[in-house]
């Protein structure tokens, strides 16, 4: 584990935050419903540790692991969901338009190597998607999903933009969205990362039903979660960023 990294923290009843430095402070989440375990995302490590590790201190046994839930199809969010699938039982879901790239049957969308903010996110993320270096394990998609299906406890919202089919997650009854890369809070709250957003046509519009959800926790997929007030601040973003 990195240096100083905590494995998860509780930012809701029922919901760990996993985050590793890795992948651009990449962050995944851990849901319990009280009827099993969802996870959204997986991290960029391979092996599926840390979130192995958070279920476990839980009390909970990887088996009791139902939902592996994926926004998108960037590496950071995908390193780990192979092995997790394999050691837990648990079916994966993703959008039909990402799909085939958790399978590894297609590279993602590259996106251009001309650098902008945030700078920190340039090398390796943006050169890296840009010229398709750091694949992760290819994982089979047992489910495609799509704008209010149920997983778990989450509603499924169709947040495209920053790609194709990028997904978010509302759990009305702890008041949490789960924007994934919609939105960013690293290294600075923002509208996502600008040279990652593929259509910024559909990301704006994508902010704003996001911001309809009036969600007080905000959990992103680069940053720490906004633990209160996010509603207040999404509504700003969606004001600035339109």
């Amino acid at each position: 584990m990195e240096a100083g990294q905590r494995v998860a923290t509780e930012i809701a009843p029922g919901v760990l935050s996993l985050g590793q430095r890795k992948g651009g402070r990449v962050h995944a989440f851990l849901l319990d419903d009280g009827d099993g375990l969802t996870l959204v995302d997986t991290l960029y490590d391979t092996d599926g540790q840390r979130v192995l590790d958070a279920i476990a201190g839980t009390g909970r046994r990887p088996e009791e692991l139902r939902h592996i839930v994926l926004t998108h199809g960037h590496r950071s969010h995908l390193g780990g969901a192979r092995v997790l699938r394999e050691r837990s039982g648990a079916e994966v879901y993703a959008h039909e338009w990402e799909a085939d790239i958790v399978r590894g049957e297609r590279k993602a969308q590259p996106v251009s190597l001309v650098p902008r903010q945030p700078l920190r996110a340039y090398f390796p993320l943006q050169v890296g998607l840009a010229l398709g270096l750091g694949r992760h394990p290819p994982c089979p998609v047992d489910h495609f999903v799509h704008e209010g299906d149920r997983i778990g406890p989450l509603q499924v919202v169709f947040a495209p933009g920053h790609s194709p089919g990028h997904l978010a997650f509302h759990w009305p009854e702890r008041n949490l969205l789960i924007a994934g890369d919609a939105i960013a809070t690293w290294p600075g709250w923002s509208a996502g990362w600008p040279a990652f957003n593929l259509n910024e046509k559909q990301h704006r519009e994508s902010l704003r039903r996001l911001a309809e959800l009036e969600a007080d926790i905000v959990a992103v997929g680069h940053g720490e979660p906004v633990a209160t007030g996010g509603a207040v601040r999404l509504r700003d973003l969606v004001d600035r960023h339109t």
